[in-house]
């Protein structure tokens, strides 16, 4: 094959896979808020790009944020579609609602359920702020509501032209190489993660006390399962393997924790709420414990399956 023969082939493929990819993340099932309607960023009005904010009701910089936030979208809505993305861990709909009262929201509220679309975009902390120009390509993320943010959105309702962001999220095979491990055999998979206990304190207190509790009583139930397989993960966002190792410490933990990269397990095994405990059997969840009251009964309902 001649070298501009084999070069026009190889811009068709990466143009192919990068339309595949792009379809992909646009296809994720999502929830309109507040009837939770199935949506997708599919559904969008075509031909426009798009400004995505991941956030969670009990986010302190979200919070900080949310007044820029609406700002942007009285500004842009006719130039870009704008979705705010709560993403749906330890959330209610009630705090939902009273963010969009306090500050007047007016954009879209949608729900990351399942985490699917975080996972999708590289999600490792929020608030998160993700530009995508009209052919679905990443062009800008950034954490922070701040002048460099105003420029991109600028450039983006103007439609000029920005190279693609590295977002950093996993490709397929990546994402299923972390899940392989528990896809087959018996495990006991405790999640939670290193800043429910004090990041909560304030915005949820009775979240952060119940953290607190489950926490502290992971040894004694520990003790009453100890012949199971077991294993820690803590979510990912905002998490260091430093953050895991003084957690660890701070709890006397009896059992090993790693950070869930990227969230492919939560996404995956859809938690949800904070802590949770699954029984797993070769990938299939055949207990999910979220009430952590009664330690003997929990210890029954294991040893039992």
């Amino acid at each position: 094959m001649k070298l501009p023969a084999l070069l026009a082939a190889c811009c068709l493929l990466l143009s192919t896979w990068a339309g595949a990819q792009t379809a992909d993340y646009q296809r994720i099932a999502l929830q309109r808020f507040p009837d939770l309607a199935t949506v997708n960023l599919d559904s969008l009005p075509k031909g426009k790009p798009l400004y995505l904010k991941f956030w969670a009701s009990w986010c302190k910089p979200c919070m900080a944020q949310m007044p820029h936030f609406e700002h942007a979208y009285q500004q842009y809505h006719d130039r870009i579609n704008v979705v705010a993305l709560d993403i749906n861990i330890n959330e209610r709909k009630a705090a939902i609602q009273r963010v969009i009262q306090r500050f007047g929201l007016t954009v879209p509220v949608w729900l990351d359920q399942d985490g699917a679309l975080g996972v999708a975009l590289g999600l490792v902390g929020t608030p998160y702020h993700v530009l995508i120009d009209a052919k679905g390509q990443v062009v800008y993320t950034s954490h922070e509501a701040d002048a460099e943010l105003d420029r991109h959105l600028a450039l983006l309702a103007d439609g000029k032209a920005s190279p693609a962001a590295d977002t950093g999220a996993l490709s397929a095979s990546q994402s299923q190489a972390l899940l392989k491990p528990w896809l087959k055999g018996r495990h006991l998979l405790f999640f939670t993660a290193t800043w429910c206990d004090w990041y909560l304190a304030d915005t949820r207190p009775a979240m952060s006390q119940r953290c607190i509790k489950v926490q502290k009583g992971l040894a004694a139930l520990h003790q009453k399962l100890a012949g199971q397989p077991w294993q820690g993960f803590v979510n990912h966002l905002w998490t260091t393997q430093d953050d895991v190792s003084k957690f660890e410490q701070q709890y006397q933990m009896p059992i090993p924790f790693a950070i869930d990269t990227q969230g492919v397990l939560f996404n995956h095994f859809a938690i949800r709420e904070l802590p949770t405990l699954l029984l797993l059997e070769d990938g299939k969840v055949k207990a999910r414990i979220t009430d952590f009251d009664s330690p003997e009964a929990i210890a029954a309902q294991i040893s039992a399956r």
